[in-house]
């Protein structure tokens, strides 16, 4: 529905008349078709930059700037790690958005989709929307980051006792608070970038700049145009942001790590 509706603003009326009409026209395989680009994409990007994060927050705060601000701590071990975790996803992106948003379907499976870009742009094809992906992630995973970590240490303080005296169940779910409204926030600060993504990948001309090409876009739809789907994106990234800091915690809580 969001891709959809960011490549062409006028196919659906709204957001519920998208999902009827999909349901309708392309039964329950429609509404979560292109799962498989977005779980296998999104399980790389999502272990290199949960993983890179704790690596550079520990390496910039520990090694490079122990007496650094840690919110600027948090915001440069983000960047860092969203830039090499989006090399990951870009190519599954890339497809996926081909298959949610070409009527008929560019292809019906991560396979053909892989094989049919590749076959006709090479690995290249792949990667043309790996720009303006930086443009979304990374300001997207630094408000993600940072407003989580400032927001928890929030709560913890308004529920005045420190985190450790909390059980690993109460903590889990601080988290999860924590990461829903950190989620609003970066839904909202990148939705501009993820709708040129979606654009660029459904519309960019064979040999046509990156430059020309968004620049032709944002002619075309103005600065209206980049706020559409966003009421979903952010209900999908606030409850997406949410599950990934409690299966996360909880994670790290399974192997005798304490939560973030």
């Amino acid at each position: 529905v969001k891709c959809r509706r960011q490549v062409d603003p006028k196919i659906y009326s709204s957001n519920i008349s998208a999902w009827r009409s999909i349901f309708a026209k392309e039964g329950l395989r429609g509404v979560f078709f292109g799962w498989s680009p977005t779980l296998v994409g999104y399980s790389f990007q999502g272990a290199g930059k949960y993983g890179f994060y704790e690596v550079f927050k520990y390496y910039y705060g520990e090694k490079l700037f122990p007496n650094a601000n840690k919110t600027i701590v948090y915001l440069g071990a983000s960047a860092s790690a969203e830039f090499l975790a989006d090399i990951a996803l870009c190519p599954f992106e890339a497809v996926k958005v081909r298959m949610q948003t070409t009527l008929p379907p560019y292809a019906s499976s991560l396979r053909e989709g892989w094989s049919k870009v590749t076959a006709k742009e090479g690995m290249s094809g792949l990667y043309k929307g790996l720009q303006p992906l930086w443009g979304r992630q990374i300001p997207y995973t630094m408000v993600k980051f940072a407003t989580f970590e400032t927001t928890v240490n929030q709560i913890y303080g308004f529920l005045g006792k420190p985190k450790e005296s909390y059980g690993p169940l109460q903590q889990t779910g601080v988290s999860f608070l924590g990461g829903y409204i950190a989620g609003i926030g970066c839904a909202a600060i990148s939705h501009p970038a993820d709708v040129m993504v979606s654009k660029l990948n459904a519309d960019r001309q064979p040999g046509e700049s990156g430059g020309r090409a968004m620049s032709r876009i944002y002619g075309n739809i103005g600065f209206r145009g980049l706020w559409n789907g966003l009421p979903v994106r952010i209900a999908m990234i606030g409850t997406l942001t949410a599950f990934q800091w409690l299966i996360y915690d909880s994670f790290k809580v399974s192997m005798g790590f304490p939560t973030t």
